[in-house]
């Protein structure tokens, strides 16, 4: 993955699961790494899939998301145990 700027602004698109009893709506992020923060730590995991992340008119899917979270770059702190 090419160099990327955690601190962009952010767009998320949730995915729409049906079986999920919250719904989640587009949301804006002043950062590309707080929006990383919310799709991996307080949005339910099954809503993580489908879900889009939109940073500098680049998409990004949920595996890339993941991997953009877990990235050795990442700017902000993150649970214990997640690498």
């Amino acid at each position: 993955m090419t160099s990327f700027d955690y601190s962009a602004f952010a767009e998320l698109y949730p995915s729409r699961n049906f079986r999920h009893k919250r719904v989640l709506r587009y949301r804006r992020f002043a950062t590309a790494a707080e929006a990383l923060r919310y799709a991996m730590e307080q949005m339910p995991r099954e809503l993580l899939a489908g879900s889009t992340l939109e940073v500098d008119e680049e998409r990004f899917e949920a595996a890339e998301i993941d991997a953009l979270y877990r990235a050795r770059d990442y700017p902000l702190a993150r649970p214990m145990g997640i690498t």
